[in-house]
């Protein structure tokens, strides 16, 4: 373990149902996520993939799911210059605020000298804003 930590936080103006859809609906995952599905039964256990044109980018197992609150989940690239990193772990929280929800994003348990940390570091800020971007204009339900 390193003490490279990810911890971003977003306050997006939609509900908790509406990000959670976004978060676990494929349909959706791609509109954010610069083209990528993110696919899962959505269960303890489960593996989650990260697809790129059909590709399996990712490929991540679900350690906890507690529906509209929490994600936690491995994270484990599975091309390029990533896929000889060990897993890393994420976590995905939501707390309603008002009519908005709050997401905070925890990624940790990277391996020293992670190339993963590093695409990660920037990529996380950005995925972010971008789903901000898809809801606030989208408003919530």
């Amino acid at each position: 373990m390193t003490n490279q930590v990810i911890d971003e936080e977003i306050c997006i103006s939609a509900s908790l149902n509406t990000v959670w859809d976004a978060l676990t609906n494929p349909d959706v995952t791609e509109k954010y996520w610069a083209g990528m599905r993110i696919e899962s039964e959505w269960t303890k256990g489960a593996a989650i993939y990260y697809r790129l044109n059909g590709e399996v980018m990712d490929q991540h197992e679900l350690r906890e799911i507690i529906p509209q609150r929490l994600i936690e989940h491995t994270f484990k690239p599975m091309f390029g210059e990533f896929k000889h990193e060990p897993a890393s772990l994420v976590s995905i929280l939501l707390k309603a605020e008002g009519h908005a929800t709050r997401i905070t994003v925890l990624h940790r348990n990277f391996s020293p000298e992670s190339k993963v940390y590093q695409a990660c570091s920037k990529g996380w800020p950005e995925i972010l804003k971008s789903l901000k971007t898809l809801l606030d204009s989208n408003g919530s339900d």
